[in-house]
């Protein structure tokens, strides 16, 4: 699950991390809270066998990747861009090169997100990362009078061309 630190911290960590672990929760993301403030909510979710994933930007050096890898649980998100997330039409050509630097400093699973919209750019993320995380893509694909339908079709067209 994906969710803001706020409405986390109101509601109480243990009771947070108590109905994500009802609610069949396996991780979380929380996007605003930053590693080196974690330590209670990664520790209630911890007790509870649930992940909790951190974000990496391409601008992090790499004593901050392995600070957040140290700190991140079931894999690293890796944001593939500077800026807000949305799709583009295309990835950065640098992308590679940063999946490698952080690479070199975790056994964690990777997964690429932010500005994946095409099934070429899942194909691309698929062969350099461990997973390919298509948000606002899927969002869009709902617009419509079928919305189930539609997100369906975007989300196989995405599987086609991972698999190519």
């Amino acid at each position: 699950m994906m969710g803001y630190y706020n409405p986390i911290l109101q509601m109480g960590l243990e009771v947070f991390a108590d109905r994500a672990a009802a609610a069949g929760i396996d991780g979380a993301i929380v996007p605003d809270l930053p590693p080196e403030e974690s330590n209670a909510l990664q520790s209630a979710l911890h007790d509870r066998e649930i992940d909790l994933v951190f974000l990496l930007t391409p601008t992090a050096d790499e004593d901050r990747f392995r600070d957040v890898a140290g700190r991140s649980s079931g894999f690293l998100y890796l944001v593939s861009l500077v800026g807000v997330t949305g799709a583009r039409d295309r990835l950065p050509v640098e992308l590679e090169d940063f999946v490698n630097r952080v690479r070199s400093v975790t056994d964690l699973p990777l997964a690429v997100g932010f500005g994946i919209g095409t099934p070429a750019q899942a194909g691309r993320v698929a062969r350099i990362a461990d997973g390919v995380i298509v948000g606002s893509a899927v969002i869009r694909s709902l617009a419509g009078e079928q919305p189930a339908a539609s997100a369906s079709a975007f989300v196989r067209s995405l599987r086609e061309g991972i698999d190519k």
